[in-house]
């Protein structure tokens, strides 16, 4: 048998952009033969998964594993909605949610080299890019200690999640917090969470509007107070009126208070947001590729 060293695996992985326990794999399957373990290769995982490597990936799923006190929210992406829907794919994404739960990764690096199946998070992923001809990216995760009771929600075939913290009130209270998070999508809890750029950009924007009414210096102020004010109470969680609200006008604060509830924290992932989506105009690429022959 022959030594199967680490720079023949390094080798081979530079070869062909395979995981390294698959490259491991099969050169020990090829004795230490190179051109042979490339073959093997070319074989489990096909010329797919090399080439998918610089697809963009903005369709997916949100995954939530939750057991006791530990939770994780992560978002898986793909490059189509069909694949979203692939048994494989949302068993995949949920095995990894379970693992990030469990603590033993720090970032996403460091969980797609953790065990799974006969390999690693990466090599099963890698073998997914190889059977579904897409490239396949664990984009981000999120892990929570509760502090109170961990609640979930999922929405919209599993784009949009919501992991939330809650202390005191009940299950119920818990789902609905989570519903109304994926509904008005808060930027964060309170004030002391919304980034200072997305506030000074609002403060800006109001000062403009309120130059033009031409009223004295220290209204404008208070009218530019006043905005940001307002904007804040839009995109806090505690700020903003409760989607369910009866009378139309109770806050989330409000609620919990009435409830004797607090919200320790929590994390809500849109599948895609802030990925450039590339957008192709089908009709004009097929008179691409037809002038192309013509001219060839």
């Amino acid at each position: 048998m022959a030594e199967i060293t680490a720079g023949l695996v390094k080798e081979l992985r530079e070869k062909t952009d395979a995981p390294m326990m698959e490259c491991k794999k099969a050169l020990t399957d090829a004795n230490g033969d190179l051109s042979k373990a490339e073959e093997i290769l070319r074989v489990r995982l096909g010329s797919k998964a090399s080439k998918a490597a610089s697809r963009v990936t903005a369709e997916g799923v949100v995954a939530i594993s939750i057991e006791g006190g530990q939770g994780a929210i992560l978002e898986l992406n793909c490059e189509t909605d069909f694949v979203a829907k692939n048994d494989d794919f949302l068993a995949f994404a949920s095995n990894v949610a379970s693992l990030a739960r469990s603590g033993r990764a720090a970032d996403v690096p460091a969980l797609a080299g953790l065990p799974l199946a006969d390999g690693t998070v990466d090599s099963v992923r890698m073998a997914l890019v190889g059977k579904i001809g897409e490239n396949l990216s664990l984009r981000r995760f999120v892990r929570m200690e509760a502090k109170g009771h961990l609640h979930s929600y999922i929405h919209g075939g599993s784009k949009i999640g919501v992991l939330l913290d809650l202390v005191g009130g009940d299950a119920q209270l818990g789902r609905d917090l989570a519903m109304h998070i994926a509904a008005s999508k808060p930027k964060a809890l309170d004030a002391s969470g919304v980034d200072g750029s997305l506030i000074e950009a609002e403060r800006r924007v109001a000062a403009e509007k309120a130059a033009e009414s031409g009223k004295p210096a220290e209204i404008v102020a208070k009218m530019v107070e006043g905005a940001v004010a307002k904007f804040l109470k839009e995109v806090t969680l505690l700020g903003q009126v409760f989607v369910k609200a009866q009378d139309g006008k109770q806050t989330i604060e409000q609620l919990l208070k009435a409830r004797s509830a607090s919200i320790e924290g929590f994390t809500l992932f849109i599948v895609g947001e802030g990925i450039e989506k590339k957008v192709t105009d089908f009709a004009a690429e097929v008179a691409a590729q037809q002038a192309a022959a013509r001219g060839g």
